[in-house]
């Protein structure tokens, strides 16, 4: 779809909003780490024929993490209909998926540069960084999306492993990447973090997940104090139930999956392209008064 707005998508016009996505019943569905779109029953929505753009984002330059899928994919998607330029980094196990978001941007008329690899090394992570400016010509967006979810029932199983892996990859990474891009990034750049929902009311079976979530938000208004003055904006976004693979391949239990967004007040998870309009605002000019700021989107109730 491209990015004129003569054809305007269903997702656009009034609707009800407990109506507009599916809502459980799900099936169990479990999947390995880090699953995929493509076997999700419902397939998650994101953007792929129904998000229309407006040219917010003409020759803007982005990094992506966690881009083949999910939020990250639907922030891909929009940002290249919105005009800009993407860079989406993913795992290696993930390259389908990452590929079709990189078809989806070029189909645009878009540069898409795909960079697989592991952030939980800090040297890949400086790489990715190196790679994505290298690629785009520079960087005006950061996007610091990529995550891990593992749903424990009990402090006790929680090994240290994990608990140590989450926070590679929730904490660190962002913290290696976003360094890394700083000393790319001019006025008028944009730095955008996946929060959540845990961040301020977690669930008892996602203790490391949380406390990852809360310490992004916490760097989010840290690092936008720092530079303010440099013209860089930071903000996150903080999700609550969305249809994600990372909720089936081991975010949430498989009984929470069946009923998965039904204790929200829209009874039904939310899907990635509800979030791309946040993502968009958060890396333009319309949100040129937004720094050290945390956009909810949980339907209306936590926790979930």
């Amino acid at each position: 779809m491209s990015t004129t707005t003569n054809n305007l998508t269903d997702r656009y016009r009034k609707q009800n909003p407990l109506e507009q996505y599916p809502a459980p019943p799900f099936p169990r569905q479990p999947q390995n780490r880090p699953g995929s779109v493509n076997k999700m029953e419902p397939e998650p929505d994101h953007g792929e024929e129904s998000y229309v753009g407006f040219g917010r984002l003409e020759g803007r330059k982005a990094l992506i993490t966690g881009g083949d899928s999910g939020i990250g994919r639907a922030a891909a998607i929009a940002y290249a209909r919105e005009g800009a330029d993407v860079a989406i980094c993913y795992l290696p196990s993930e390259e389908q998926n990452a590929q079709e978001v990189i078809k989806l941007i070029e189909a645009e008329g878009r540069k898409a540069v795909a960079i697989p690899g592991d952030i939980v090394e800090e040297s890949f992570c400086q790489e990715l960084v190196e790679k994505a400016v290298s690629e785009l010509g520079g960087i005006d967006i950061l996007v610091n999306n990529a995550g891990r979810q593992t749903a424990v029932k009990k402090i006790d199983e929680l090994t240290t492993e994990q608990f140590s892996n989450t926070f590679h990859v929730n904490v660190f990474a962002p913290f290696w990447i976003t360094k890394a891009a700083l000393k790319h990034m001019e006025a008028g750049a944009a730095i955008i973090n996946t929060a959540s929902v845990q961040s301020f009311d977690p669930s008892a079976t996602l203790i490391d997940y949380a406390q990852t979530k809360a310490a992004n938000v916490a760097f989010t208004k840290a690092l936008a104090a720092q530079v303010a003055e440099r013209g860089i904006r930071v903000n996150a976004v903080a999700p609550g139930p969305f249809w994600t693979p990372l909720q089936s391949s081991g975010g949430q239990p498989q009984d929470k999956i069946e009923k998965f967004g039904s204790s929200t007040l829209l009874k039904r998870p939310g899907q990635p392209v509800e979030l791309a309009p946040a993502y968009v605002l958060l890396a333009s000019q319309e949100g040129s008064y937004m720094t050290g700021e945390v956009i909810g989107a949980t339907g209306g109730e936590m926790p979930y």
